[in-house]
């Protein structure tokens, strides 16, 4: 049975690239009759507001949306909250760290920016780690704990990772040269996105993932920690961007184009899934 998910992130208000990207995964699983569950992801603490996650499952619901686990129905397995999750993320540090596949690094992005072999970072991307900062083969494999210090998972470097997307197509990023060694565990004690979305699909047994364009070669990533894992990975559904009139990505802080500031305006529901951005 189709298990898919609807996972918004508590920084800000959801806009309408959202609301149309939840909709689709929200279409998906209900049209072959399975289970929609809902996820908060709120580890990023310092960014993270209560009110946000609050007003994620009103927006939602007013557009229509449903779902069978999470904090409106209190399914038999919800509500999920990545931040009381911390047990387990845990138990999959150890799990890759016994495995080798991570090391304990100390190296902050200006010292990777500084270094001659990584390639400049567009926007708010990360520099691609460089090889000449990776630590021996080895290192960290007496920690017990993950202490004070980020971790990073060791990529197998020049291997395609191919995969299909059922609207992007065939996808294929090369280790070490789209992407390097990536964060797994931040200094703060808690897990990085890739790892936590990793081990809480799995967990929840999310069979498809339905998301933005922009989170490709994050789908790169997530890859290789199932395969270290040895689970199986999820179907992947990677929705178009939405774009202002200016052609410009949408972000929470896109003025007027929230779900509630739409809501506002006197738009319907249907109006926020379908109309041209340019003239909402």
């Amino acid at each position: 049975m189709l298990r898919g998910r609807l996972a918004p992130t508590p920084t800000g208000y959801l806009h309408v690239g959202h609301a149309r990207t939840f909709a689709l995964a929200a279409q998906r699983v209900h049209a072959a009759g399975g289970t929609l569950v809902y996820r908060t992801e709120d580890l990023d603490t310092g960014r993270c507001r209560p009110e946000f996650a609050a007003a994620a499952i009103e927006d939602l619901l007013w557009l229509g949306l449903r779902w069978q686990e999470g904090p409106d129905v209190g399914g038999p397995h919800g509500p999920y909250v990545q931040s009381q999750r911390l047990e387990w993320f845990r138990k999959t540090w150890v799990v890759l760290q016994a495995s080798g596949h991570i090391y304990p690094c100390d190296k902050s992005r200006k010292d990777v920016e500084r270094s001659l072999t990584a390639p400049h970072a567009e926007d708010d991307a990360e520099p691609i780690f460089p090889i000449a900062l990776r630590p021996a083969a080895g290192a960290g494999r007496e920690a017990r704990e993950p202490g004070p210090t980020n971790w990073r998972f060791r990529v197998p470097d020049g291997q395609p990772i191919t995969f299909n997307d059922e609207l992007q197509g065939t996808q294929t990023f090369v280790a070490g040269r789209d992407f390097g060694d990536f964060l797994v565990w931040r200094k703060d004690g808690f897990p990085s996105y890739e790892l936590a979305v990793v081990a809480d699909d799995h967990a929840m047994g999310i069979t498809e993932v339905v998301r933005g364009a922009d989170l490709l070669l994050s789908t790169a990533r997530q890859i290789l920690l199932y395969r270290a894992f040895g689970w199986t990975a999820p179907t992947w559904v990677h929705n178009p961007l939405v774009v202002d009139a200016s052609g410009k990505r949408l972000a929470k802080r896109s003025a007027g184009l929230s779900i509630r500031e739409l809501r506002a305006k006197g738009l319907s529901a249907a109006q926020v899934l379908d109309t041209e951005i340019g003239s909402l």
